[in-house]
């Protein structure tokens, strides 16, 4: 079928807006986090289930394959075509708790740790709890029966799910969750339900067939289907609803599904347990598993070499001998008492295991968090120092636990006779679940020889000589589908090809994945990472980025950015018609609607901030007169601040005499001949007077003095709601009744932190600025002798982050400067000297971007517990997509980015809405048609 042909049949099925077939869309699709690569004819967001079966039908008819992904975390080669791509990220992420947080029922397309964020408060979670869970999405983590680090083989996808509802490839719908569906699926589906029938007796007639099943799952086993589905189950509707667990998208649509959570003990102690060796770490794990413990992951020197030099992990690690290995472990327990007996009973025989260090458990929740967020990350860490061109794999085996030591020895045979000199071993070690990690280059047919005899010297080893499984939970994929037979046996691999062909006889459901006759489909379709730049070559496209980004559901994603950016280096020497129009869509998909937030960063386990990047590009793409035109008007802000008061005062004038909505409509016209025109939001008032600020606090009298530094942001558009102070009042009035002396920067008028300049790539201006800004906080502060307080988060981030842009002189004084929040400000110096004299109800707080990577939103959430008795974070809270004046720009950007925490918000009324930088606050009360404003407000009306 031609390609060009696809995307018009398609619009029979989907609008245009959700049929994504740009040359952009299909090569930065064609990526997910595994090792393969298929360009797909054409991508779809589907909204209903009746377009799903209409897809299927389009499918048969055109004889096209067709893939589901969601959050493209996938590791083995299921999530990639050169098909119809189905995305469900975006439109199907429901979720319903049931019985106090006992059930719940959730959409394929909603991120696993969103669904325990909605379930913490009942001390619930999923049971399958994946090292990707805060990108992987339920349809992910259902199709590939995703287990993790506490779950082992009891508490999994498949051991945890109660109702499923689904689409077969024919376009019917069956649930589980409804009796008359078993009677219907037995008159409907008849070649499938006495397929199913006569495969379960098959089974259990067949003595060694069942046995080899039930040995087979009692420790973790993705390859192949679940085939414990036909003897745990009798009527063929839930053996086939249990097929689809662990079916990777080869048999049917998963539309939703009701699982049966798990506790999520309150009370938890972490340690990081140091061995001499990785036998003696495997020594230990029997005692801990009996001691109790819920989590025991291993770690072997590689790994902890490629983590050593993280921020804030223990210089220690760099002292631990070669052959060192360690063990991260947690006990879990309802109640602290609880929880201090199990530490304590493990403890009094630590001294029986050979131990490197003393075991000191913390019950701290940052370094517990810390600690496996950097267990968590080792995958991408690993590949993120690989060399450059070489490609990241990530095998996953299991291994009976009596024999762990003895194979991870054998596996590091294999490593040095391949010349994997930086492969490391880590993984679930309670269950005997490992996982490796090697560094491969697949750009020469010797080089794909290697990967291949390697990786077929490992099925020798895993199956043969231990009867391990080759997939203990990332699912068979491409990758192991040649050696499904090998590991099962010809019977029951027989059993796996007739429930394919029965189910999807026509094959065009995720083709190749699970059951393949291309002996060679683990070394077809390989992914090729060539050098381009440093922030892509680190970057192994996990898409841990994706959930934070503003621009997701817009344009594109921080992995998505990269992949382009690996596509154009390629195209350049070889396809320069291709490369010209990938470039230029790049321009708005790639750089404008870009927020520059740096969320991804922190989400990164290797900190790649796609902002950087994109700033950079911006940079490279300015002209000379561009550049020159910036730094004109950082050298003459004053003058540019007083245009844009006079503009906003002409603009609230027209809205005055015109209608409230009159400057909207006019930008929004201007904008259809010129699209960098500026759109008016209703949210803007006439700017605020600047007396407040020439009457300065008493210094003398008061207890501490700070310099009171208002972004310019205050300055131009700090107006609240009608008939309120303005943001500058509110932080003099605060100030004031702390007993704090102010002295307002002097001068003040031109004074800017560079943010407007930095994210834009405009440098000659940034650097000018940054200079400009010390010296006057230099001389304001006294050098150094008080600190600055903003009353804006993101400028203050900007000014943490200025120094590599000061000249050597200028770095000496910025250093001995002090830089606060208004958070720091209030939590820190204001609170303390103050008494709240009532409290809200319920309010709204919003961490904005700064907030974030300043670290302070705990202290933020302190400061409005203070004054509320119920303070709600939105789940769905990110990045607004405002970023300084993006979203006045490009205002689709901060629409799509508030979308689902304005439907959040909405849900409830709340007595305040609150943040911490004016043009977030501008965004969200545009979003939700509620006034949000700074949390300096929240302070002043109740103390």
């Amino acid at each position: 079928m031609e390609q060009s042909s696809i995307p018009q049949i398609l619009e029979e099925i989907f609008p245009k807006e959700r049929i994504r077939s740009r040359l952009i869309d299909l090569v930065s699709y064609a990526s997910d986090a595994g090792f393969y690569h298929l360009v797909p004819k054409a991508v779809v967001q589907p909204v209903t289930e009746e377009e799903i079966v209409r897809l299927f039908k389009f499918s048969h008819t055109h004889q096209v394959p067709m893939v589901f992904r969601t959050g493209g975390t996938s590791l083995s080669g299921q999530a990639v075509t050169d098909g119809i791509l189905v995305d469900l990220s975006r439109y199907w992420d429901k979720i319903e708790i049931l019985n106090d947080g006992a059930g719940v029922k959730v959409q394929p397309g909603i991120i696993g740790a969103r669904v325990n964020q909605y379930l913490k408060k009942y001390q619930r979670k999923i049971g399958p709890d994946p090292s990707s869970i805060s990108a992987a999405m339920m349809g992910g983590i259902l199709s590939n029966n995703a287990s993790g680090m506490c779950c082992g083989v009891e508490k999994n996808s498949y051991h945890t799910t109660r109702f499923i509802r689904f689409i077969l490839p024919d376009g019917q719908i069956f649930s589980t969750a409804l009796k008359e569906d078993y009677d219907r699926f037995l008159v409907s589906c008849k070649d499938i339900s006495e397929a199913l029938i006569n495969l379960r007796k098959q089974v259990l007639e067949q003595q060694q067939l069942y046995t080899r099943i039930r040995e087979k799952y009692k420790t973790k086993n993705t390859v192949g289907y679940s085939l414990n589905a036909l003897i745990d189950f009798e009527h063929p509707l839930d053996i086939l609803a249990h097929l689809l667990i662990g079916g990777e998208g080869t048999l049917a649509f998963i539309a939703e599904a009701v699982l049966d959570t798990v506790p999520d003990p309150a009370f938890k102690a972490t340690s990081l347990l140091y061995f001499p060796d990785i036998y003696k770490a495997c020594k230990a794990i029997m005692p801990l598993k009996d001691a109790g413990a819920e989590m025991v992951e291993l770690m072997d020197r590689a790994s902890l070499r490629a983590i050593e030099d993280l921020q804030g992990i223990s210089p220690d690690i760099k002292l631990l001998p070669e052959t060192a290995s360690a063990l991260l472990v947690e006990f879990q327990e309802s109640s602290l008492e609880a929880l201090t007996l199990k530490v304590d009973a493990f403890l009094a025989q630590a001294d029986t295991l050979s131990l490197l260090n003393a075991p000191a458990f913390t019950s701290d929740a940052a370094e517990r968090d810390f600690l496996w967020k950097v267990r968590k990350g080792l995958f991408p860490a690993v590949g993120a120092v690989r060399k450059s061109g070489t490609t990241v794999v990530l095998e996953d085996v299991a291994f009976p636990l009596p024999v762990l030591g003895d194979a991870i020895l054998d596996l590091q045979i294999l490593f040095k006779e391949y010349d994997y000199n930086n492969a490391i071993i880590f993984g679930h070690a309670k269950d005997g679940n490992i996982h490796f990690v090697i560094t491969q280059s697949f750009n020469t047919d010797e080089e794909i020889a290697q990967y291949d005899r390697f990786l077929k010297d490992v099925v020798r080893l895993v199956v043969s000589k231990y009867d391990g499984a080759l997939k203990a939970e990332h699912g068979t994929g491409r990758n192991m589908a040649p050696f499904v037979e090998t590991e099962w046996g010809g019977e029951l691999y027989a059993v796996m090809k007739q429930i394919k062909e029965v189910i999807d006889p026509a094959g065009l459901l995720n083709p190749g994945v699970i059951i393949n006759a291309d002996e060679k489909a683990h070394i077809q379709h390989l992914k090729l990472l060539p050098s381009v730049e440093e922030e892509v070559d680190r970057c192994i496209e996990c898409g841990y980025c994706e959930p934070v980004c503003p621009s997701r559901e817009l344009t594109m994603t921080p992995r998505r950015r990269i992949v382009v950016r690996r596509v154009l280096a390629a195209m350049k020497q070889s396809n320069e018609k291709d490369y010209k129009e990938l470039l230029k869509q790049y321009d708005y998909d790639g750089l404008q609607t870009c927020a520059v937030d740096g969320l991804c960063g922190g989400s990164c386990p290797v900190s790649i901030n796609t902002g950087d990047l994109v700033k950079r590009l911006r940079r490279e793409n300015h002209s000379n007169r561009a550049n020159k035109l910036a730094l004109l008007i950082a050298k003459r802000f004053a003058l540019t601040e007083k245009l844009a008061r006079f503009g906003l005062q002409m603009g609230a004038l027209i809205n005055k005499c015109f209608g409230k909505t009159a400057m909207l409509k006019l930008t929004k016209l201007l904008r259809k001949v010129w699209r960098g025109m500026p759109l008016w939001s209703n949210q803007l008032m006439a700017p605020p007077s600047l007396k407040v600020l020439t009457v300065a606090q008493p210094v003398a009298s008061a207890t501490q003095t700070i310099v009171y530094f208002p972004a310019c942001i205050s300055r131009v558009m700090g107006s609240a709601a009608e008939g309120k102070k303005n943001s500058m009042e509110v932080f003099m009035s605060v100030s004031a009744k702390a007993g704090i002396g102010v002295k307002v920067l002097d001068p003040l008028n031109g004074s800017c932190c560079g943010q407007i300049f930095s994210s834009k790539g405009l440098s000659q201006a940034y650097q000018y600025t940054a200079a400009d800004i010390t010296d006057r906080l230099w001389n304001a502060t006294a050098e150094g002798k008080y600190p600055v307080v903003m009353d804006v988060s993101s400028c203050v981030y900007t000014l943490k982050h200025i120094r590599n842009s000061l000249p050597p002189e200028k770095q000496r004084q910025y250093d001995k400067l002090v830089f606060l929040d208004s958070v720091d400000y209030l939590h820190d110096m204001v609170t303390p000297l103050l008494k709240a004299v009532q409290k809200k109800n319920n309010i709204v707080l919003h961490p904005v971007c700064a907030v974030e990577k300043l670290g302070t939103s705990g202290k933020l959430l302190k400061l409005a517990k203070l004054f509320a008795n119920d303070v709600t974070v939105p789940v769905h809270a990110g990045c607004c997509g405002m970023a300084g004046d993006r979203g006045f720009l490009f205002p689709e950007l901060t629409k799509s980015a508030t979308r689902a925490e304005a439907g959040e918000v909405g849900k409830s009324a709340y007595e305040g809405y609150y943040a911490t930088t004016k043009t977030c606050e501008i965004a969200l009360s545009e979003a939700t048609g509620k006034n949000y404003e700074s949390i300096l407000y929240l302070v002043d009306e109740l103390t």
